[in-house]
């Protein structure tokens, strides 16, 4: 399956131009959004409409800087765009699955929506083994270093990958690491950014 997955775009309607455009010209199965459309719950739907023309299915989890309730909202008139949060989704060979928000709480205040890790920890638990993870937030330890060098990661989607072994993460959140990689075990984790990676997954074992 081949993939073109993105994160942060953060109301940059130029950047979710460029993707639309990518996604057409790389001939992708599968567009995938890790969170953060809006900036603190702003201006969110205008960046669901500049993405609403890519033409393949798209899959989302929502930031910190949007609700669940409101992405879904935004997302409701378009069939193609699916919001994931604590659930799955299987497409042809593979299931996708979806944590939303900043894990742990973020120091940002009343408009960053946050999960606990308990409460991460016990979302994580229905992820089915070799999904592809689609979480907001990174692994701790692994593409979540921001500008101070501190790790802000978090430790429930790490033990997640731990034991459910993803095929593949696909995160974002942690601006100073966009365009990095890491590996736990054998999975692959992506810290994607607004000008987005295409990749390839294998065929589910």
């Amino acid at each position: 399956m081949k993939l073109l997955a993105f994160s942060d775009v953060h109301n940059d309607l130029a950047a979710c131009e460029r993707l639309v455009q990518v996604a057409r010209a790389e001939a992708v199965d599968v567009v995938v959004g890790a969170g953060d459309f809006a900036v603190m719950r702003q201006r969110l739907r205008p960046t669901i409409e500049a993405l609403a023309p890519i033409t393949q299915p798209l899959i989302l989890v929502a930031g910190n800087g949007e609700s669940v309730e409101e992405l879904r909202d935004a997302c409701q008139a378009y069939s193609h765009i699916h919001v994931l949060h604590g659930s799955s989704l299987s497409w042809g060979d593979h299931v996708f699955f979806g944590l939303g928000y900043a894990v742990p709480e973020t120091p940002f205040g009343a408009w960053s929506c946050d999960l606990s890790e308990a409460d991460a920890t016990q979302l994580l638990a229905a992820c089915p083994t070799n999904a592809i993870l689609v979480s907001h937030s990174p692994p701790l330890g692994h593409v979540d270093r921001n500008s101070r060098g501190h790790s802000v990661g978090s430790r429930a989607v790490l033990q997640a990958i731990e034991q459910q072994t993803p095929a593949v993460v696909l995160c974002g959140h942690v601006h100073d690491c966009w365009g990095q990689a890491s590996q736990i075990g054998s999975t692959i984790v992506y810290n994607l950014g607004p000008g987005g990676k295409v990749l390839t997954v294998p065929p589910a074992t």
